[in-house]
């Protein structure tokens, strides 16, 4: 559609997840208009992150040394792993500011359709870690979908062969703030499964 390094960089963008050709053709007309500097700028993040960042030795999550700083953090209980998708998942939940134990980032979800399976994820890493004997608890936090269903379920039946570790599962069910008339039946149903006692 453009001629040459434009259209270079518009399919460049368009291949960054989430952007799509619209968006890409946005992003790059912005990157023209830019002042240089400011381009100058994201180019050295771009490059900086691909050069310093790397992937925590113990858990897998992002990293600018060989681990990470909540694996440094000897704050943090040893004895509570929560499992997880990707490094974003490890915001997500830090966020909540409930849980103070330690994670593990399995790298993804197994996806058959997508050639993702158990052996292109970091199940090895986790039950490696879990030989020591110092956890107690593994709490799956997986997406609510069925990659994440499927790794869940994947994930217990490894698990069973440790039986001082107890697993549990992240709960699903309504977001706060949301209406029953909106709710699909899958997300309805967990929410009946998951209800606590009031009184």
């Amino acid at each position: 559609m453009y001629e040459g390094v434009v259209q270079d960089l518009i399919d460049e963008l368009g291949r960054l997840p989430g952007v799509g050709p619209k968006s890409a053709q946005r992003l790059a007309f912005h990157l023209l208009q830019a002042d240089a500097a400011d381009v100058e700028r994201l180019t050295a993040a771009i490059t900086e992150v691909k050069a310093k960042v790397r992937f925590c030795e113990i858990c897998g999550n992002v990293a600018e040394g060989q681990t990470c700083r909540i694996c440094n953090d000897p704050r943090r209980d040893g004895s509570a792993i929560c499992v997880v998708e990707e490094p974003k998942d490890v915001v997500a939940v830090e966020r909540t500011r409930e849980f103070r134990g330690r994670y593990h980032v399995l790298g993804g979800a197994i996806s058959p359709l997508d050639g993702i399976g158990p052996d292109s994820l970091r199940f090895t890493e986790l039950m490696s870690r879990l030989a020591s004997g110092e956890v107690r608890e593994v709490i799956i936090a997986t997406d609510p979908n069925l990659e994440g269903e499927a790794t869940a379920a994947y994930l217990a039946r490894l698990l069973r062969s440790f039986e001082d570790v107890k697993v549990t599962r992240l709960a699903s069910g309504l977001p706060v703030g949301g209406d029953l008339e909106y709710a699909d039946e899958v997300t309805l149903g967990r929410a009946f499964e998951g209800r606590k006692t009031l009184t």
